[in-house]
């Protein structure tokens, strides 16, 4: 008898053992983190606002949670939900532009890549704008132009603060030059809310690059990024090709351009929303009125005598 046939001979004869099931886990409980493949409860994930227990990596996170992450329940009031984008290029790459358009409003119930509205943070009147990279790569077509310009011009006329969460590609290709027309639109915008000596904060988060890392993203009067996250203009390569040098393996990131003077502070997510808080507190406008900052008792003791003289 050969050995293999006495191991098999011998499995046959010992009894068979039946494996347990399998425990089916189910879809969306775990999350797996992509920078340092910890599994983690997605409830947990969620109440650190995406952030991974482990590492710190900032996962990816979309506009719906942003604003539920900075906006106090119950006071989200939309701005503009009625612009849809239109087609009027007839652009075609492998499918034709509008079908692109529609596949994305139907499977992410978005109408375009931004939301716009104002709220309350921590009892703080504000304006936000929020891009989703989930929509077209967060492109800056005609419509994200439009909804921010007016967004911004709202806050203007009742004299409130303004924050953008940026995540974008960029200027949409599917648009050509009306896309990149929203870069001036929006500065415009921007330079008037300045002129009315109103704050302006941008939030780099990952990706920001393009037209929008051109424009709006780097126009704050305070610019905050989230950590690791990719800030740039022209991709890596082409910068490359183009110097014909190896740039840093850090290029690119919010730390390279928080040491280069680019940014003014990287806050990690679970902070953002207290640090705006303090940011818009100390840039609100002093009241004149007396009663917000009453005399001392001797001082009002003078100032009466002084006048009845």
């Amino acid at each position: 008898m050969s050995l293999f046939d006495w191991f098999a001979n011998r499995r046959k004869s010992e009894p068979t053992n039946p494996q347990p099931p399998e425990r089916e886990i189910a879809d969306g409980l775990w999350t797996k983190c992509p920078e340092c493949g910890v599994l983690a409860y997605t409830k947990d994930l969620q109440a650190n606002q995406m952030v991974c227990l482990e590492c710190k990596h900032h996962m990816r996170v979309y506009s719906d949670e942003r604003i539920g992450q900075l906006i106090d329940p119950n006071t989200w009031i939309p701005l503009d939900e009625h612009l849809c984008p239109t087609d009027p290029l007839k652009f075609r790459d492998r499918k034709q532009y509008a079908d692109r358009l529609r596949e994305t409003q139907d499977k992410i119930h978005l109408v375009d890549a931004v939301q716009t509205g104002t709220g309350q943070l921590d009892s703080l009147p504000m304006a936000l704008g929020a891009m989703d990279f989930r929509f077209m790569g967060g492109s800056m077509g005609s419509v994200v132009g439009e909804k921010l310009t007016r967004l911004i011009e709202h806050a203007t006329l009742r004299s409130l603060p303004v924050v953008i969460i940026c995540a974008s590609g960029g200027a949409r290709m599917q648009e050509g030059m009306l896309s990149l027309m929203q870069m001036a639109k929006i500065s415009g915008a921007l330079e008037r809310h300045r002129e009315a000596r109103l704050l302006y904060i941008p939030v780099l988060t990952h990706p920001t690059t393009g037209g929008v890392t051109a424009s709006f993203a780097m126009l704050g009067d305070i610019i905050l990024a989230e950590p690791e996250a990719t800030i740039g203009f022209a991709g890596r390569r082409v910068i490359e090709q183009t110097l014909r040098e190896k740039l840093p393996d850090d290029f690119q990131t919010s730390e390279y351009l928080l040491q280069h003077g680019f940014v003014d502070a990287i806050v990690p997510r679970t902070q953002l929303k207290r640090t705006l808080a303090q940011l818009i507190r100390l840039h609100q406008p002093l009241s004149t009125s007396p009663s917000m900052f009453p005399l001392p008792e001797a001082m009002r003791l003078s100032v009466t005598k002084g006048s009845g003289s």
